[in-house]
């Protein structure tokens, strides 16, 4: 598992638009509700035609732009001409956050949670416990080094002391701040399935940092 699943990805492709050719050509194929030629990206933004295709390419590559192929003629069978080249907005969605921020995360845990709560007696607590020990065996299915997969949510793993490491970073840390035990529940929970799903002979346990720290409320001691 790398150590931030998609980030060097997303920064590549935030970075790709700094080349005001590029720019402007995501710009215009983002703002209309159909695919685009070659041409016509061309004749917008007022660049070569070989030089258009040079940058939409470049954005195919870099995960900004899908591309599909059709006749613009409309029409099909002998005559209709050769299929373009079409370009549209990728439905990938880019976000690069520093310090890492993982709310899609907690807000998957907690929707699941409120969901399992309304359909039985499930108290929300436990609820969440639940939803966050699911996200954590997930998170960490198919990985095989404890740091990797703690860097690759974002929560910064570090040695301590001997045995102890704590969580430099909460990915979660704004909605902490406001919901500090609810998102220490969910921290904790979470924690505990990855390293059960790892197996990693650890256990995780609550230790909120001071005021200054700014760490996760999670330390992991080696048993």
């Amino acid at each position: 598992m790398p150590a931030q699943p998609g980030a060097e990805r997303d920064v590549g492709a935030l970075a790709a638009l700094g080349e005001p050719a590029r720019r402007a050509l995501y710009a215009y194929v983002s703002a209309q509700q159909r695919p685009v030629s070659r041409d016509e990206a061309a004749d917008a933004t007022g660049m070569k035609r070989p030089t258009a295709a040079f940058h939409l390419d470049r954005l195919v590559e870099d995960g900004l732009l899908e591309v599909g192929f059709a006749r613009l003629s409309g029409r099909t069978g002998p005559g209709a001409g050769r299929t373009a080249k079409l370009y549209s907005r990728a439905h990938r969605q880019i976000e690069v956050s520093l310090p890492p921020r993982r709310y899609e995360i907690a807000g998957n845990v907690l929707a699941s949670a409120v969901e399992a709560a309304g359909r039985s007696t499930v108290p929300v607590g436990d609820a969440v416990a639940q939803a966050a020990a699911r996200a954590g065996r997930q998170l960490a299915a198919g990985g095989s080094d404890l740091g990797e997969v703690l860097a690759s949510v974002g929560y910064e793993p570090r040695t301590a002391r001997a045995g102890v490491t704590q969580l430099g970073n909460c990915p979660f840390h704004d909605l902490a701040v406001r919901h500090r035990e609810l998102v220490c529940t969910l921290n904790l929970h979470l924690l505990r399935a990855a390293l059960d799903e790892l197996g990693v002979p650890a256990q995780a346990q609550l230790d909120p940092p001071g005021p200054a720290e700014g760490r996760c409320c999670v330390t992991i001691t080696a048993l």
